[in-house]
């Protein structure tokens, strides 16, 4: 199968404009995703869309491949249906799974790759997969930036939530109720991701900021992979400097520091 994982990155991020650019250890944050995306073994390829050329520029500096994308798109999925044809179009090749990957995800991992792609491809009546995470503190749980998501005894979700889901005030988190997040590592099929983007966003997408909950909504399967890597997202100056902290002790990061630097 043709799986390549695409990368949406831009410098106009509401929250911290610019944040692809920021360096951690000396590495912009979209160097750290790139290559360490690219380490998994699940992967045809991978590329970058972005509609800025110092992003770009940059990309390509380190060896890496970017499509430069239309400057309008609102969700990352609609960059991601773009870049695809673009790079079916550039490679004479069409593309079976497409591996979103956030551009804000500075410690994804091979393995976390590995795992999402195995969940889409051991589901084939299922056209989007997503990878999640534990969540351990309740400060975590409760703080609008992660997503909440609760799922069925075959990982499939059942609602995603910037707010706290389950109740904390039953004793959720504990035994059988445990804290989870999603970590925006989303596998689509190819035909899925074009039908996705074809559909009318819907209340509870738009009332969560949650893309999939659009999935849920019309009654679509969402196959959930849990993996127990360590997952920071970067949505604020806050959080890149927390993100600096923890790459100190990173495995990962020695094999391409030269590289990205």
């Amino acid at each position: 199968m043709n799986i390549v994982a695409i990368i949406p990155a831009r410098m106009g991020s509401t929250r911290f404009p610019g944040k692809p650019l920021e360096p951690i250890k000396g590495i912009p944050m979209v160097g750290h995703v790139y290559l360490r995306t690219a380490m998994a073994e699940s992967l045809s390829d991978t590329w970058v869309a972005t509609c800025d050329e110092e992003i770009k520029e940059y990309v390509e500096s380190i060896g890496g491949k970017a499509v430069m994308t239309a400057d309008t798109h609102e969700r990352c999925s609609d960059r991601c249906a773009e870049a695809m044809l673009k790079i079916e179009e550039e490679t004479g090749k069409q593309i079976d799974i497409v591996v979103m990957v956030q551009g804000d995800e500075p410690f994804v991992t091979p393995n976390m790759i590995d795992t999402s792609v195995e969940a889409i491809k051991n589901a084939p009546e299922v056209g989007v997969a997503c990878l999640m995470g534990p969540i351990e503190t309740e400060e975590n749980f409760k703080d609008p930036n992660e997503i909440k998501v609760v799922v069925d005894n075959n990982n499939r979700a059942l609602y995603m939530s910037r707010e706290p889901i389950p109740t904390v005030q039953r004793g959720s988190g504990m035994g059988d109720v445990p804290w989870l997040k999603q970590v925006c590592i989303i596998p689509y099929t190819r035909k899925y991701l074009l039908e996705f983007n074809d559909m009318e966003p819907t209340s509870l997408e738009i009332a969560e900021s949650v893309d999939l909950n659009r999935c849920l909504q019309h009654g679509h399967p969402v196959q959930m992979a849990f993996s127990p890597d360590i997952a920071v997202s970067v949505d604020t100056p806050e959080d890149l400097a927390y993100a600096e902290t923890v790459m100190q002790d990173d495995q990962l990061v020695e094999r391409y520091l030269k590289k990205a630097a």
